[in-house]
């Protein structure tokens, strides 16, 4: 296999290496240029959006159900989706943001990742004699299934999973092919506490990611100082242990 930094333009190269504070953060930088096929222009963003220090420090917080269905689903989803780009009040609605991401939806294709396909909104839903809508769907090319995005203007409150479980289990039932993987449900929120969303995912069976969006860029000196950090905790972890 050629070395990464030859699958990428020069431009793109120059940006990474110049802008890289670690081997590690370079690394991250071009192989997830390479699998996303970000332009220079995207890739730049990337950097201001700080992306690698929000993958070291904060991890998608999935179910075990979904860690163990489909373990690379930590490399395709986040913990926080940057949608600056949407230029919505800080009062924004529910339908707003739904609006909003709709008109939008190439960037925010881009913000989620390639293989990302949008199959719909308002996706009907039909259990019984009851009539649903799901949000958002879209389809993942790499993990073989249909992924439901709910959205939340609020914090995450632990009764939203039964909803976004509810609905994965309609879409397994009735939507979903027969070669495909089982649905993946996504809560999309304003803001979460992250020990509410722990106790939440421990017990629930259902392949869930609860995951918040931000209107703006993240402060990226602030989040290097936490990883540098970070990263001084665990090696005095690793001395403690030897």
């Amino acid at each position: 296999m050629p070395p990464l930094v030859t699958q990428l333009p020069w431009t793109h190269n120059l940006i990474i290496l110049s802008q890289s504070k670690t081997s590690e953060e370079r690394e991250f930088y071009l192989k997830t240029a390479i699998r996303e096929k970000w332009s220079k222009r995207e890739l730049e963003r990337q950097f201001r959006g700080a992306l690698f220090e929000r993958s070291v420090l904060s991890p998608p917080k999935v179910s075990a159900v979904l860690a163990q269905m489909q373990p690379e689903a930590h490399e395709v989803l986040k913990d926080t989706y940057l949608l600056e780009f949407l230029d919505l009040p800080s009062d924004h609605a529910e339908p707003d943001l739904q609006r909003a991401l709709i008109a939008r939806l190439r960037d925010f294709l881009v913000e989620l990742g390639r293989d990302f396909c949008f199959v719909g909104a308002e996706f009907p839903l039909q259990v019984g004699d009851r009539d649903f809508a799901l949000d958002l769907l879209f389809f993942h090319r790499g993990l073989n299934c249909l992924v439901a995005f709910e959205l939340k203007v609020g914090r995450f409150e632990p009764e939203y999973l039964g909803k976004l479980s509810f609905y994965s289990e309609a879409l397994d039932r009735d939507v979903k092919k027969p070669h495909e993987h089982p649905s993946i449900g996504v809560l999309l929120c304003a803001s979460k506490d992250a020990e509410v969303v722990e106790y939440a995912l421990n017990r629930t069976l259902s392949p869930a990611l609860i995951a918040e969006y931000q209107m703006q860029l993240p402060d990226k000196k602030l989040l290097e100082a936490k990883l540098q950090e970070f990263y001084l905790q665990c090696e005095s972890a690793a001395e403690g242990d030897r």
